[in-house]
């Protein structure tokens, strides 16, 4: 009975070992960290818009529909609550995609009113905070890079046999992936353009 019991016990860690479970649950993780990294740069851009705004503001006031715009549109991104869970939640992924979306609109609206303001485009302030969005959106492209990277590993993991019988039996489901409507477009950091005169 003892050596039925020692090699049912061997034969279950065998099983164990080769099934992919400890894989999937690091790769749970690494998907989870790559999410919350985007997440941080996309504050990063959210804490630099009252700034921008403001500068802006001081030069072209007669643009509120613009400025009200990038706030609307910052406001309703920050008050979508995200958590390193929301990669399990398809539908709170795609809000926050959505908000983020348009706050990358309602910018590039912004920076193209600020090509009408010459005094604007030289302004200290201004050029520093437009050179840390520029980098801000630089680091924002490489974090959803990481994401999606991170995406695809786990969910090939978990749909491939035999992986796929271990994660239907401990309830590993694939992720939603980070896609946008027009990825070229919000892939491509703001152009940023001085009018330096020469």
């Amino acid at each position: 009975m003892k050596r039925i019991a020692v090699f049912l016990s061997t034969l279950a860690l065998l099983f164990l070992t080769g099934c992919g479970y400890n894989q999937m649950q690091s790769g749970d993780e690494q998907v989870k960290a790559a999410w919350a990294e985007v997440v941080n740069q996309y504050q990063r851009r959210a804490d630099l818009i009252p700034n921008l705004v403001n500068t802006v503001k001081g030069f072209a006031q007669q643009e509120q529909q613009v400025l009200i715009g990038v706030t609307e549109a910052r406001a309703k991104a920050t008050s979508v609550q995200v958590n390193a869970n929301s990669v399990d939640d398809p539908e709170a992924f795609q809000r926050f995609v959505a908000a983020q979306r348009e706050v990358t609109g309602a910018l590039s609206r912004l920076l193209a009113v600020a090509e009408n303001y010459p005094q604007l485009k030289s302004d200290q302030n201004f050029r520093d905070l437009q050179a840390q969005l520029e980098g801000t959106e630089n680091r924002i492209a490489v974090a959803r890079q990481r994401f999606i990277k991170g995406t695809q590993e786990y969910n090939t993991l978990v749909r491939t046999f035999p992986n796929n019988l271990t994660a239907m039996l401990f309830g590993f489901k694939p992720k939603p992936q980070f896609s946008v409507e027009d990825e070229k477009a919000i892939a491509k950091p703001p152009t940023v353009d001085f009018g330096t005169k020469k």
